[in-house]
């Protein structure tokens, strides 16, 4: 694969696929560097063996659950010799594209950028009779200091082409304006700050957008403009929004992710996020999509990612 050209997409893409990728992880453990900039990750004395066994345990379930939803589920195993403890969140080093690009992303902390595998999709893409057209690497800004950690640092209205995002050390404003102007999106870019004053270092945990449904803590988000044009771009787009609270943000609930099951619409969610459901937001969720449960507690804990980190969406074409 190359590195292609910043061309816009033809069109608009379908907002939810049926197809995710899942890094299998081989090491786990609470990843040292990360643990500044991540509230939502703690460290934990405790043998990695066992650790590793839980978080594969883990992975394993929440797989097949997806699966018997009619998910469409990739797995591949992590390359071990890398000591990659955060593998298992393949949705930070690259997106897929309807047009057959692949972005590549820049990661903030070292140990990160080892996970970037494009031979992996080159091959996936081989193996499944999909075709990858071109590949944009934007990981070239790491050289700048410049961070957009894929699809947890951006919250894409592919439809729309709409790329939401919130500042922090892991998102950065220039680094999401090169993937805007290379896809031909629009941003929306605001701050938002966790209860204790921190940025919330991902968007992905306090956003997701559906067809139909939005999902967003509004109460973190800085008020002013940012949050003006959040909710402006939300209306404009006619998604009726689930609002989440701070609390529910530290269970995971905003950690989702819009899927096409067999059968329908459906959300991959953990266990612990559901149940920070108040009942009628549950039945508001369960309006526009049927939950998937998924219990990641050991990974939610020590990685600081839940669910939705561990998809990475799958939308090339066929070759």
């Amino acid at each position: 694969m190359t590195r292609g050209e910043n061309v816009r997409s033809s069109g608009p893409e379908q907002q939810s696929t049926g197809s995710v990728l899942m890094i299998r992880p081989a090491t786990f453990y609470s990843n040292p560097e990360t643990l500044e900039s991540n509230p939502f990750q703690h460290a934990v004395e405790a043998p990695r063996a066992g650790t590793l066994a839980a978080a594969q345990a883990e992975f394993d379930a929440a797989a097949a659950a997806l699966a018997d939803a009619g998910i469409d589920v990739v797995i591949a195993e992590a390359d071990a010799a890398a000591d990659t403890p955060d593998a298992l969140f393949p949705n930070n080093w690259f997106s897929t594209h309807a047009d057959g690009r692949v972005a590549l992303y820049p990661m903030a902390v070292a140990n990160r950028r080892r996970e970037r595998r494009p031979e992996l999709l080159r091959t996936i893409a081989a193996q499944r009779g999909w075709k990858i057209r071109s590949v944009v690497d934007l990981s070239t800004l790491e050289a700048q200091n410049l961070f957009v950690e894929g699809t947890g640092s951006l919250i894409l209205d592919r439809t729309h082409r709409l790329a939401y995002a919130c500042r922090s050390a892991r998102t950065h404003d220039a680094a999401v304006e090169s993937f805007c102007e290379a896809f031909g999106y629009r941003s929306v870019i605001f701050d938002a700050h966790d209860e204790a004053g921190r940025p919330i270092y991902h968007t992905n945990v306090m956003m997701s957008v559906g067809p139909t449904l939005a999902v967003l803590a509004s109460g973190l988000v800085a008020p002013g403009a940012g949050l003006r044009r959040v909710f402006d771009a939300l209306e404009s787009s006619g998604k009726t929004l689930l609002d989440l609270s701070a609390a529910q943000v530290s269970e995971f609930a905003g950690n989702i992710l819009f899927l096409n099951g067999s059968l329908g619409p459906v959300v991959a969610i953990s266990r612990r996020a559901l149940l920070s459901l108040s009942r009628a937001q549950r039945l508001l969720l369960e309006q526009h999509a049927r939950p998937v449960v998924c219990a990641v507690e050991t990974i939610e804990h020590l990685g600081g990612g839940g669910i939705r980190c561990m998809l990475a969406e799958l939308f090339l074409p066929e070759a």
